[in-house]
């Protein structure tokens, strides 16, 4: 590719754009049937990082009939060289345009992604609107966590995937395969589609509006399409294929490790968190399995670390055990083991030592809240005592580093939750030095973010805090954390704001993206890149008012813009929920052994985590 050689000094990061991994997976075009590009709207090196992308890439390349490559966002300079010598967005194996496969499939991992969707059908010269694209266009699919309210994307997508990737893909694409071969128009694939579980296809369905502008209802344009779309599901855990020959990236990754996902769900019931709603049931990996993947992605990857990814590792029950397994197989080798963020309550002294065995990770822990009657709020179910015992032990066996995670803005908050932040923060500071730690080494890190209520969540009816109140919160951390010792991050409630937005939207937001797109907004989730301004611009060109999506309290009956996506949750259980919130009555973790009465264990005919088991026997 003469061209892209010319190009790729001109630019930063050439390795980028180059392909050709370890393990990268290129086959015989002419050959397979059905042509798929993964589309990560970001950069190679927040894209590479995404485990979701390897998961797929390998199942589709499993196929004989299917191949899958690879695209992410170009970074400006890279875009402006390749408009400037004609050159489309291209896929990093073969290096064909993106416009000559048969699915784009893009994730939605995040809102303030949703404009680099469109910024990568420019470059790709494919039309922004479904509606405009003709047969000769890839069919555009996407999933991941935003599809969960699919409608503020919904003018750009064909068809939506709701839930587990790994549940629905070859079902997808045997109907869409069949059609090729038949040799179908798009109109009647998409219907196809829809009748497939988990398959959500937007241009069969019509939204309906009230005379004052406010959303009422979608209902599908035929008895063919179900009203409402429910969540797929896997439900073999365990035995859903895994990719331990992953595709190694050939310049650093944001999580440049080997990543095993042990456990999947999580049961904690945190009000906030979207992802503890639609990752739900809980189901873990067999210690076997976890040590032969990790065997194997040792041999066949280089990386020296080994990451146990979920949304909460520490609540995985052999957890301590397979640290030690792994340690025992690979230590010898350089190869380390690291674990996300923490629970408080979870974390112990063993299993400190046990993380820390080849090089020391760094340790996160997520209080979520200042104090005990917000956390209960929340749900949290972590306590003062929790954190600075699990600080001790950080702290006792050798880390002079511990990083704190918090909320602003979560309904019902005070003043004095606020400064329980700091209050927090300062305790774990004077635990640090009571232990010992060197004043030149010890550091806690405080980071902040401003709650964004998020559909299918205990908080979807819940507003966002005003932006000004928000600001005035931040300020006042700023002055009350001033020690060479503490450091403060905080996320721009600008963005947060945005992200609000996007979160409880409906389809009329299309409208505004294409304005912000056109305004020049891309990369949004990138400090350097977010403009404010160009998006409040956008909303006034479209006639939109911002604050109406965030800043709405919704009542229990208003018909809310996702209302038709089921993530497996009932909206009853969510409401009393909200109602126990409100009380600040906590809870309980239905892994104790007791059900709260989601709803979804029963609908999916999953036998309930904690029935009937020993975890203990499970090692």
């Amino acid at each position: 590719m003469d061209l892209l050689d010319q190009i790729l000094p001109l630019v930063k990061k050439p390795a980028r754009y180059t392909g050709g991994e370890w393990n990268a997976v290129r086959k015989d075009w002419e050959k397979t049937e059905l042509k798929t590009v993964f589309a990560f709207p970001d950069v190679y090196e927040v894209g590479m990082s995404h485990l979701g992308l390897q998961i797929l890439y390998n199942i589709v390349n499993c196929r004989t009939d299917a191949l899958m490559e690879r695209v992410f966002a170009p970074w400006p300079d890279m875009a402006d060289m390749m408009r400037e010598n004609g050159l489309p967005l291209f896929a990093l194996e073969s290096h064909r345009p993106v416009k000559d496969f048969d699915i784009a499939a893009f994730t939605l991992q995040y809102e303030m992604s949703f404009t680099n969707i469109l910024y990568m059908l420019s470059l790709a010269g494919i039309p922004l609107r479904a509606e405009q694209r003709n047969e000769d266009d890839p069919l555009v699919i996407a999933g991941g966590p935003c599809a969960f309210n699919p409608e503020p994307a919904a003018d750009f997508i064909d068809i939506f995937v709701i839930g587990e990737g790994e549940e629905v893909i070859n079902e997808l694409l045997d109907v869409v395969l069949a059609c090729k071969r038949n040799k179908l128009e798009k109109k009647e694939i998409l219907l196809k589609a829809a009748g497939v579980p988990g398959i959500y296809v937007p241009s069969l369905y019509n939204v309906f509006y009230g005379e004052d502008g406010s959303f009422l209802k979608i209902m599908p344009v035929c008895e063919e399409v179900p009203g409402r779309v429910t969540k797929r599901v896997v439900k073999d855990f365990d035995g859903t294929p895994f990719p331990v020959k992953p595709v190694v990236p050939s310049t650093e990754a944001v999580h440049d490790r080997m990543m095993i996902e042990v456990l999947r769900g999580c049961t904690r019931g945190c009000r906030f968190c979207q992802a503890g709603i639609i990752y739900r049931p809980v189901r873990e990996k067999k210690p076997k399995t976890v040590l032969r993947q990790s065997a194997e992605l040792v041999k066949n990857t280089g990386f020296d670390e080994i990451s146990l990814t979920s949304l909460s590792t520490s609540d995985y029950s052999p957890v301590l055990d397979v640290i030690r397994s792994i340690a025992n197989e690979h230590a010898g080798r350089g190869v380390n083991v690291s674990l996300p963020s923490l629970r408080a309550d979870h974390f112990s002294v063993e299993l400190a030592k046990e993380v820390q065995h080849v090089r020391r990770s760094s340790l996160t822990f997520a209080p979520e809240a200042g104090t005990q009657r917000l956390r209960d709020v929340i749900n949290k179910g972590v306590t003062e005592e929790d954190l600075m015992d699990a600080a001790n032990a950080a702290f006792k066996e050798g880390w002079k580093a511990v990083k704190l995670y918090f909320m602003i803005g979560l309904p019902t908050e005070t003043e004095n939750d606020v400064d329980g932040i700091v209050q927090l923060a300062r305790s774990v500071l004077a635990l640090g030095r009571k232990n010992g730690v060197p004043r030149g080494r010890l550091k806690v890190t405080v980071s902040v973010a401003s709650f964004v209520p998020k559909a299918h969540t205990v908080f979807q009816w819940e507003p966002q805090e005003l932006l000004g109140s928000l600001r005035k919160k931040q300020d006042d951390l700023s002055s009350k954390t001033r020690d060479k010792n503490l450091t403060l991050n905080y996320h721009d409630a600008n963005l947060s704001f945005i992200e609000a937005v996007f979160a409880r939207g409906d389809r009329r937001l299309g409208t505004v993206l294409v304005k912000a797109f056109e305004l020049g907004c891309r990369f949004d989730g990138w400090s350097e890149y977010f403009n404010i301004e160009k998006w409040l611009e956008a909303f006034r060109l479209a006639g939109i008012d911002p604050d109406t999506y965030a800043y709405r309290r919704y009542n229990y009956d208003d018909p809310l813009p996702w209302d038709h996506i089921d993530a497996g949750v009932s909206k009853q259980y969510l409401i009393l929920e909200h109602k126990r919130a409100m009380e600040s009555i906590v809870t309980p973790d239905c892994r104790s052994g007791n059900c709260p009465g989601c709803g979804l264990c029963p609908a999916l005919e999953i036998e309930p985590f904690y029935a009937g088991s020993d975890l203990n026997a499970q090692v």
